[in-house]
């Protein structure tokens, strides 16, 4: 018969989670881990695309799909010459485990507001860069590696036109792309690698490839490497694409899961336990 203090403390330990077990106190069950959400940051703004959308398509698309709260810094301004006002703050990273940099201003080029914009991924901050971010910050010294080069690993200094793109996974064991099937896009814009090839900081994880025929009708056969990451500053994973110029390739799911998951590795968080369920659809 069990001692009225022992009721007491049965009753509590059930209550608790604990059951007891003769002397002992045993887990009745576990408690479910609490996931702490990643905060990003998502900049975007500036020319040629439809921030305006865009900025809601990938802001649910990732917390969709995983742990992440986004918060948006959008610029309504279209030109290539506005500084989104986010950057304005010189402590504007501040909070954030990770940014995610969509911008469009390639003519933004005053070296101290690059390195502002630069100082918190020297530091480590991880980043995620999209479509057009490549083609942004043009210092001096373009299109020779710059600044913001040597963060998004790639230089590319200008696009095709704007047909469907045949995208080919390279590395099938790669966690981010890992069971990811080659697709074909819809319309859009394949980025040129100038120098043919990533920076020496950068690994490769799928190429683009377009048939068209230019100006003087010759059939051009053109590929680039379109989805890749970076080890900025050796301490800093930067998870990188050239996609995403359409609202409906943005809205897609096989896209949204590359983001994700890519933004994810650069956190050190691409895992079941970050990853929601279904991861995508």
């Amino acid at each position: 018969m069990l001692l009225q203090s022992q009721v007491r403390i049965l009753f509590l330990s059930v209550a608790m989670g604990i059951a007891w077990s003769g002397s002992t106190m045993q887990p009745l069950f576990a408690a479910e881990p609490a996931v702490k959400p990643l905060k990003a940051l998502l900049v975007l703004g500036g020319c040629c695309h439809d921030y305006k959308v865009q900025q809601h398509l990938l802001s649910k698309g990732i917390s969709d799909r995983a742990h992440v709260e986004v918060t948006i810094a959008y610029d309504p301004d279209t030109s290539t010459k506005h500084l989104n006002p986010v950057y304005e703050n010189p402590n504007w990273a501040e909070g954030y485990d990770v940014v995610i940099h969509d911008e469009c201003s390639a003519d933004v080029k005053e070296l101290g507001v690059i390195d502002r914009i630069l100082e918190p991924h020297r530091r480590g901050l991880p980043a995620v860069v999209l479509h057009c971010g490549m083609h942004c910050y043009r210092s001096e010294g373009f299109p020779n590696i710059t600044p913001w080069f040597e963060f998004t690993g790639l230089q590319t200094t200008g696009h095709g036109p704007q047909i469907p793109i045949e995208i080919r996974f390279l590395d099938p064991a790669n966690p981010i792309t890992k069971g990811m099937q080659n697709w074909t896009t819809i319309r859009e814009e394949l980025y040129n690698n100038t120098t043919g090839k990533l920076l020496e900081t950068a690994t490769p994880l799928a190429s683009g490839h377009q048939i068209y025929k230019n100006k003087e009708g010759k059939e051009v056969n053109a590929g680039s490497i379109l989805v890749w990451t970076n080890e900025y500053q050796e301490k800093t994973r930067v998870f990188s694409t050239t996609l995403g110029h359409n609202n409906e390739t943005v809205d897609d799911d096989r896209y949204l899961n590359l983001v994700t998951r890519g933004l994810l590795w650069s956190c050190d968080r691409l895992n079941d336990q970050y990853l929601k369920t279904p991861a995508g659809k």
